[in-house]
C-alpha cells in the first residue's frame, strides 16, 4: 500500500518508539521565539544541558514587538524583558 507524504516524513524522522506508545522524532530545524523559549532554555539549564544543534536553531522576536515603536528600549517592560531574555539565551 502506498504511503502518504506525512507517513514518509514521520518514518524518516523517527528515532524510536517509546514504551508508552509515543514516537521520539528528530527535528532537523528548530524555530524559536521570545514567548515560549525562556521555559525551554530554563529546563535545559536546570538539567545541565545545552542546545544539541545550535546551528540548526533559529530565533526570532515576532510576538511582542510593538508596531508603533521603532527603537528599543520599548515602553512595555515585559516585552523588553522577553527580548533581552531571548538574546541572552541564544548567546549561552
Amino acid at each position: 500500500m502506498a504511503k502518504t507524504l506525512f507517513q514518509k516524513v514521520w518514518e524518516a524522522h523517527t528515532v524510536r518508539q517509546l514504551p508508552n506508545g509515543q514516537t521520539q522524532l528528530f527535528i532537523g530545524t528548530h524555530l524559536i521565539h521570545e514567548v515560549t523559549s525562556p521555559q525551554a532554555f530554563g529546563m535545559l539549564r536546570d538539567l545541565g544541558l545545552k542546545v544539541k544543534y545550535p546551528h540548526r536553531t533559529f530565533a526570532t522576536v515576532d510576538h511582542i514587538v510593538p508596531t508603533n515603536e521603532l527603537k528599543e528600549p520599548y515602553s512595555d517592560p515585559i516585552a523588553q524583558e522577553m527580548i533581552e531574555a531571548l538574546r541572552k539565551n541564544t548567546k549561552d
